[in-house]
């Protein structure tokens, strides 16, 4: 708990009976991860951060993934999980769906001071793509419907450019995850793929990269999105406040009481986040109503 709040550990100090009341209905902790990348890569690069919440939190801590963003949505939903890294689409999605019964906790601050990132639309770059003009007739794969960078924003700022993505592109189907829609416009499956990227060094198609999955210069970006805030570790609201804090705490300081553990769930080498700072609600506000715009002109 080094570097938590300092009025949080005024009331944890005040309460030390009540903070540790939780772990008596809470033996287990569970915290969701949402499919970026295949399931085997998130769990091995979540690995690290379980043993060292384990070991901080004197509880065991189980990874839940799910197939798809909706799966982890609705295991917090249900109160199968009691936390969550969530995109901020994600989180606005979890926000609706509870009504409210989630509270958004941290999220990551990259090496400039910025917590934000970008949703982006890359093509091969050899294709001769350039623009989303350019694009008119083919394909472009969207990553999940629950994904901030991977479809809300990308579409949403289409339309808003004047683009009709049913209209104007041959297809828009879902790829299932960020890297998959990448590798699908790599091997030719698609012309075009929505994923994000954090800055020029860091994002989705720098780390399949680093991981030996494309090669450098195969994936060009040609759009870019206005700056999305980055998306928030969230807990269920009903939590006791005990765990909410001890796990809030423990999430902060990871990147000095678990550096290797930290590198590793930021994506190793080719990531540029440094840390974690607080947030609330308010900062995902427009994501909420951006969601209520796309339910609103939903088709059918």
């Amino acid at each position: 708990m080094r570097l938590f709040a300092t009025t949080a550990l005024v009331a944890l100090t005040a309460l030390p009976a009540i903070a540790q009341d939780w772990k008596a209905d809470y033996r287990i902790v569970r915290f969701g991860i949402l499919s970026g990348e295949n399931e085997s890569d998130r769990v091995a690069r979540y690995t690290p951060f379980q043993e060292y919440l384990e070991k901080t939190l004197g509880v065991e801590v189980e990874i839940f993934t799910a197939g798809n963003y909706d799966g982890v949505i609705q295991a917090l939903a249900a109160g199968q999980i009691e936390f969550s890294f969530l995109g901020s689409s994600a989180y606005a999605a979890a926000y609706t769906e509870t009504d409210g019964g989630v509270v958004p906790l941290l999220t990551s601050v990259q090496d400039d001071d910025s917590t934000g990132y970008y949703s982006v639309i890359v093509v091969r770059c050899d294709s001769g793509l350039k623009t989303i003009d350019d694009l008119k007739g083919k394909t472009l794969a969207f990553a999940d419907p629950d994904s901030t960078s991977g479809y809300n924003v990308p579409y949403y700022n289409l339309v808003q450019q004047g683009y009709q993505p049913e209209e104007f592109f041959a297809a828009i189907p879902f790829s299932g995850s960020h890297e998959a829609g990448v590798a699908g416009v790599v091997n030719g499956q698609f012309e075009a793929a929505a994923t994000y990227i954090n800055n020029e060094k860091s994002g989705i198609p720098q780390r399949m990269v680093t991981k030996g999955m494309i090669k450098e210069g195969e994936a060009c970006v040609i759009w870019t999105s206005p700056e999305i805030t980055s998306g928030p570790f969230t807990a269920r609201a009903n939590l006791p406040q005990g765990l909410i804090d001890e796990m809030t705490a423990a999430v902060l300081a990871t990147p000095t009481a678990a550096p290797e553990a930290f590198k590793e769930m930021s994506g190793a080498d080719d990531s540029t986040a440094k840390g974690y700072v607080a947030v609330n609600h308010d900062r995902y506000q427009w994501i909420v109503d951006m969601r209520a715009w796309f339910k609103a002109n939903r088709k059918g």
